[in-house]
């Protein structure tokens, strides 16, 4: 064991938490062992940053008890950085790094005090001679040799090699001032790490670097992380925050028996709810047979008489009363059903061969997101047309680009058609065809016009020039929630722009198990952007749709629903157009791939060649 470790330790008993009248952990009680590598995992709004920060001592909990001792020091990566923007990239270094030279600097004076000694002077005492072993030691335990060493081989794994030391820290990017702050904290070495996403603004050879370095750490790290793949290949431990229920529960054996786990808990839960409907069957028929013998004894005359007739009634009356007690308190307290897998409502549509039927398609409406943001756009059929201008010429430099996975091809109209779309100078396509089946992860570097190619193709966003058939009933998933979220409650906006009452809908969306009972009438303004991204998924999921136009859909929501909504995808029959930066979703993506440079369509390679997707090419 490593000479520290035995003294290291990181506890909370009986730990609440609450911001004004929100209570966010609630009487949480956990331990992280030394050298565990431990993920904390939980939707948007949980709270997993406010138990980072509480392990971090950058907040106090309002009752209980958070111990954190670890001598070999603590450093903490927050989500908000707290850089001044005056400070060069060396004081961003040299402040991480602050432990490490206020060690060096006693040291030098240790060194100093010994050796400065006249002829005559007494030897070192036993004291010093310890005092300075012990600096000694704690600087070798925190490998202080090695820490400009670090600093390099973290700036260089990080991508932030071309950076010099006097550059200010103003003149950094976003990305390059966190990847900054991440190497830092690394380069200092402590014992714990303490890592709110350490892979946002990461690019996949940097997560790559972290992950590596993070697996041969030998303190104990605990970050916070959406990434499945990061979880896969670095965690030991995991820590899930359940906003609902505001408790942390803790699970061994890394992702997978996190996995494991879940599911088990799910058998589990339906077997529960099926003994429960047994044990009420059988208990509703006792209350029945027994209320109906002792109905029969008034006039049974094989009953007896007096004190013996009186004897079996009261009998049967015990019988009845408990079997109705039983009956009450199997009412009161139900074991419901556990939730039921996400499955989109959709089947694939039929399109007219070539020169069959009208060209605006065999649908009508147009696909266009609610104003609130929580919900997906529908729609079919609509034929958007504007100037063809500048158009013209990118049709000379590229031709075509189709997704189709059904085998029909050139005989079945596509779902969605798109001819020299152009908007401004984030999206120019020559052409697209999405038939029915297909399945299309667009990638690229951020701007390169994901987003605006799938609100185009979902009737969200109309094109500058170039034309739109749709032919199709469009589930429309928008990466961004609404920086004004309605005040409509959760239910109500459920239920929007389907016929009848609202309260008609209450079961479908508790069925989800996505939401407790007491959260349908709470306004969506209210509810956290974990909990507004679950309900556009509850209405992405209720409602036909032909095509899923889908931009990041497993951000903001907890794991456990990112894996649902995988499974749900594989099953759903219709065409699904998707952007994921999650490489886990991508990992298992079977399909076709458009790659945007720039608002433009790659050249095409190898990432084309599965299916039968003919590939934009210049």
């Amino acid at each position: 064991m490593h000479p520290q470790r035995d003294r290291a330790q990181l506890a909370m008993k009986d730990v609440s938490k609450a911001y004004g009248d929100r209570s966010v952990l609630d009487q949480v009680t956990l331990t992280v062992r030394p050298g565990e590598k431990t993920a904390v995992i939980g939707e948007n709004g949980s709270g997993k940053s406010t138990l980072l920060r509480l392990m971090a001592g950058a907040e106090q909990p309002d009752t209980g008890e958070i111990t954190v001792r670890f001598p070999g020091g603590t450093g903490y990566l927050a989500q908000t950085l707290d850089l001044d923007p005056s400070d060069t990239v060396q004081d961003a270094v040299d402040a991480a790094l602050a432990e490490l030279r206020d060690l060096e600097h006693r040291i030098r004076e240790a060194e100093a005090g010994l050796s400065e000694r006249k002829p005559g002077d007494p030897g070192p005492t036993d004291q010093e001679l310890a005092a300075y072993g012990d600096l000694l030691t704690a600087y070798e335990d925190r490998d202080g040799y090695r820490a400009d060493a670090r600093t390099e081989a973290a700036l260089h794994g990080l991508g932030l090699a071309h950076l010099t030391r006097d550059r200010a820290l103003a003149t950094l990017s976003g990305g390059e001032q966190s990847r900054l702050a991440l190497a830092c904290v690394l380069a200092a070495a402590p014992e714990l790490l303490l890592l709110d996403e350490p892979t946002n603004h990461l690019d996949a050879r940097a997560v790559v670097w972290l992950e590596d370095h993070l697996r041969s750490h030998r303190g104990t790290v605990v970050a916070i992380t959406h990434d499945r793949a990061f979880l896969e290949r670095v965690t030991s431990v995991i820590l899930e925050v359940d906003r609902d229920l505001r408790t942390v529960t803790r699970y061994g054996d890394g992702w997978d028996g996190y996995r494991t786990a879940k599911a088990a808990a799910r058998r589990r839960w339906a077997q529960e709810h099926e003994e429960y409907l047994t044990d009420l069957a059988r208990t509703e028929e006792l209350v029945a047979a027994a209320g109906a013998r002792l109905a029969a004894t008034g006039g049974d005359p094989k009953q007896g008489f007096g004190k013996h007739r009186r004897s079996h009634e009261a009998k049967l009356s015990g019988q009845v009363r408990a079997a109705r007690t039983r009956l009450d308190a199997l009412r009161r307290s139900p074991v419901p059903p556990p939730p039921r897998p996400l499955a989109f409502t959709g089947r694939p549509a039929v399109t007219d061969g070539p020169g069959t039927g009208d060209r605006d398609g065999t649908a009508t409406g147009t696909g266009t997101g609610d104003r609130d943001g929580t919900a997906t756009g529908t729609g079919t059929g609509d034929r958007d047309r504007t100037a063809t201008g500048t158009g013209a010429a990118d049709r000379e430099r590229t031709a075509t680009g189709t997704a189709t996975r059904t085998g029909t091809g050139d005989r079945a109209r596509p779902l969605v058609e798109l001819d020299a779309v152009s908007v401004g100078d984030r999206l120019r396509l020559p052409s697209l065809r999405v038939a029915s089946g297909a399945r299309l992860l667009v990638t690229g570097e951020n701007g390169a016009g994901k987003t605006t190619l799938l609100r185009v193709l979902a009737g969200d966003l109309t094109p500058d020039t170039g034309t739109v058939i749709r032919r199709a009933r469009i589930g429309y998933l928008p990466q961004e929630l609404p920086a004004r979220p309605t005040r409509r409650t959760l239910l109500a906006t459920f239920a929007a722009g389907r016929p009848g009452f609202p309260d008609e809908y209450a079961d479908d969306l508790l069925a989800l198990g996505l939401f407790r009972p007491e959260d349908l009438d709470v306004p969506v303004a209210s509810l956290s952007v974990g909990q507004q991204r679950r309900l556009a998924l509850a209405r992405l999921v209720t409602r036909p749709a032909d095509l899923l136009v889908l931009d990041e859909p497993t951000n903001h929501i907890a794991l456990s629903l990112v894996e649902e909504l995988e499974q749900a995808l594989d099953q759903y029959p219709g065409a699904v157009v998707v952007v994921s930066h999650d490489r886990s979703f991508r990992a298992r993506f079977t399909g076709d791939v458009l790659e945007l440079r720039a608002g433009r369509p790659a050249d095409a390679g190898p990432a084309y060649a599965s299916g039968e997707a003919a590939v934009p090419r210049t």
